[in-house]
């Protein structure tokens, strides 16, 4: 495939094809080459389908609950998922039959939330629901390092450009930076925004959705939701929360106006530089593109249903996203062919 990423035109977005699984679908990933979107759903089940025409090929025999987090060897050559039940398990991305060829209980019995590979393809971070992020050996699961500090579920990772850094959220807003060479935490960033406390109803909520580094590797992007004043009413708002990466402070506060009963799951940045996130929750779902320097979202996109992740093609155009209503659907942003 033809690996140059292009320009987006995210005001251009339109929905080019859908495909249905037999679960509501909780995650979703593009293989590094282009050819297929993995998507996990709300049993044990994991979907591949061909971008050429659709086929969808079953993962099965591997978790015993929901997959939520993805991600690829860096030749493509595996997927690694990881379950709430605590398991990451290596499958060969093009089998014809797939099969479990490796599994290992990274964190016990807690979910797993995130996972990330690092840009060199040397390192896959882990986290989960033992406030513990893990670095393991892609090639052959071997434990490599492990981050403690959170004191509650660390809910996303990622890294930045240079590898060199990894960022943390956790269930409280608080996101940390930490040194991969080292092992030490560089800083400790308040997001306590995207997070609530609510005494009548005796729950956490919130917390740091997803993470992102800028490609220049100066701004670091960390989403939610806010204003949560009726967590199980679903009362809350979107937000995202722009850090400076040296100082950890917050440059600025994304916001999506009218937007009620929303959370943003991903977010990514795009080559035309501007900040996609995919949003999801009882207003149905959206894709909305920020550009770093202006408060308000610059552009959205209204998806069919409520979605519940996001990624982007290694071409920069396709995105797809993953929704209740068991579809995976693939937007190009870019103008419709004639």
């Amino acid at each position: 495939m033809n690996s140059i990423e292009l320009m987006p035109d995210p005001k251009q977005a339109h929905v080019v094809s859908q495909w249905p699984a037999d679960r509501p679908l909780i995650s979703c990933r593009f293989d590094p080459q282009g050819k297929y979107v993995f998507c996990g759903a709300e049993d044990a089940g994991i979907s591949r389908f061909s971008l050429a025409d659709g086929t969808r090929t079953a993962f099965v025999g591997g978790h015993s609950t929901w997959v939520k987090s993805l991600a690829f060897t860096k030749d493509g050559g595996h997927l690694i998922s990881g379950g709430y039940d605590g398991k990451l398990i290596w499958w060969e991305t093009a089998a014809a039959t797939p099969v479990p060829i490796r599994s290992i209980a990274a964190h016990g019995t807690s979910w797993i939330r995130s996972l990330e590979l690092s840009p060199d393809g040397s390192l896959l971070a882990s986290a989960g629901n033992d406030s513990r992020v893990r670095l393991w050996n892609p090639a052959d699961g071997s434990l490599l390092q492990e981050f403690s500090g959170h004191e509650k579920h660390v809910w996303s990772v990622t890294f930045d450009p240079s590898g060199r850094f990894i960022a943390t959220g956790d269930l409280g807003g608080i996101v940390k930076e930490w040194e991969i060479a080292t092992g030490k935490e560089i800083r400790s960033c308040d997001g306590k925004e995207l997070w609530s406390y609510n005494g009548g109803q005796q729950v956490d909520f919130g917390g740091v959705r997803a993470l992102s580094v800028s490609r220049d590797g100066k701004l670091l992007a960390a989403g939610g939701l806010y204003k949560a004043s009726n967590p199980l009413g679903a009362v809350h708002e979107p937000l995202v929360l722009l850090f400076n990466w040296e100082s950890g402070a917050i440059e600025k506060k994304l916001i999506a106006e009218g937007i009620t009963q929303g959370v943003v799951w991903r977010l990514r940045w795009l080559a035309d530089g501007s900040l996609m996130a995919v949003d999801g929750g009882g207003n149905g779902g959206y894709l909305f593109f920020w550009k770093p320097d202006t408060e308000k979202d610059y552009h959205r996109f209204q998806l069919p249903n409520i979605a519940r992740d996001m990624d982007v093609h290694p071409d920069g155009i396709q995105v797809a996203t993953v929704h209740h209503d068991r579809h995976v659907r693939i937007t190009r942003l870019a103008a419709k062919s004639s």
